[in-house]
């Protein structure tokens, strides 16, 4: 008898494209996709389940279908749309949702295994932190909270339920800023704005993963693990082979660059935002200054071999479909006027 897999998030289009991913794995009888928006996308043979992380409800859903395997997918660094609430909605998504779903997880007895997505933004990015880090490195809790902070409450609460119910095979994927055609991720709005604001003196170091072998790690994480590259229980970071610094990358895909002075760095983000200039946050821009760089020798060795793509070809594949054409100078003046207007009333 193949596995029943429920997978949360399914209103996004990635979430989504796994879930009909996954079906055709002959080792899955069903799964179940699960969100509290309907989604516009097609789920194929998965069958969807309208309903919240947040309620107690799921536990309902994961016992009437006898689930055996969780995908939590449901863990994001901004809402899905404008509309979707600002930073308290996404943490009550984020922390509330998943504490929900633990706590629905552990009363479900044909549970046999849970994957997490966490992400990199928990190892933090400050001056004092080491060039690479790997999974043993401890998370970073800024003070002012924001999604680092989140994904840093989401693993302690996973590690207290992995104690509870050691029966259960819990894997951690810690993603990079996730690029591809579909370009859904905050990363991938910054990238598409017209002139990229930057930190004067700063260029950081990126990492990417792509699209495909997102779905690839995680259709890994959900078969046996002795099965070829199947991934075991345990925390792995997942990020293409190699960097790209800022600067590389804004000229890949045309972008002029506006070095901003450190002072002005607090306003980036939910200054644009307020003046209806979207594509990043204040924290994703704090992000940025630094960058953060991870060891994947560990998923390396799991699967025996690097990812698909690495960092380098995971950008130009988003660039290739989200790289608009050379600009007229004047639209480009206009833009960085545009930005200046809104640091200066800010």
């Amino acid at each position: 008898m193949g596995k029943i897999v429920l997978v949360t998030g399914a209103a996004r289009q990635l979430n989504g494209r796994f879930a009909r991913h996954l079906r055709r794995d002959p080792g899955v009888d069903r799964v179940i996709a699960v969100d509290s928006a309907e989604p516009i996308h097609p789920l194929g043979d998965a069958e969807f389940v309208r309903a919240d992380v947040r309620r107690p409800a799921i536990a309902t859903v994961l016992a009437e279908h006898a689930v055996d395997t969780v995908v939590h997918l449901d863990i994001q660094d901004a809402p899905a749309s404008a509309a979707g609430g600002g930073r308290a909605a996404v943490k009550e998504v984020n922390v509330l949702g998943t504490l929900q779903l633990l706590g629905a997880c552990q009363r479900i007895p044909s549970l046999r295994r849970i994957i997490v997505k966490s992400s990199t933004r928990i190892y933090g990015g400050g001056g004092a932190d080491p060039a690479v880090f790997d999974e043993d490195a401890p998370p970073a809790l800024p003070a002012g909270g924001g999604f680092a902070r989140d994904v840093a409450e989401i693993e302690e609460y996973v590690r207290g339920f992995a104690r509870r119910r050691p029966d259960v095979a819990v894997t951690v994927l810690r993603f990079a800023d996730v690029l591809g055609p579909l370009g859904e991720s905050q990363l991938a709005g910054y990238f598409r704005l017209p002139v990229l604001p930057t930190l004067l003196g700063y260029d950081p170091r990126l990492q990417f993963v792509h699209e495909d072998d997102v779905l690839d790690v995680l259709s890994r994480a959900v078969v046996d693990p002795d099965r070829p590259g199947g991934l075991t229980a345990g925390t792995f970071n997942v990020a293409g082979d190699g960097v790209l610094m800022l600067s590389q990358a804004a000229r890949r895909i045309g972008r002029v660059t506006l070095p901003l002075l450190p002072p002005l760095a607090p306003w980036v983000g939910s200054g644009l935002r307020a003046f209806g200039v979207a594509g990043i946050s204040a924290e994703q821009f704090r992000s940025l200054v630094r960058g953060r760089v991870v060891r994947t020798d560990r998923l390396r060795e799991a699967m025996g071999g690097p990812l698909e793509y690495t960092t380098a070809e995971a950008f130009a594949d988003f660039a290739a479909t989200h790289g608009p054409p050379v600009r007229p100078q004047a639209a480009v003046a206009r833009a960085v006027e545009r930005i200046e207007e809104v640091l200066r009333d800010g």
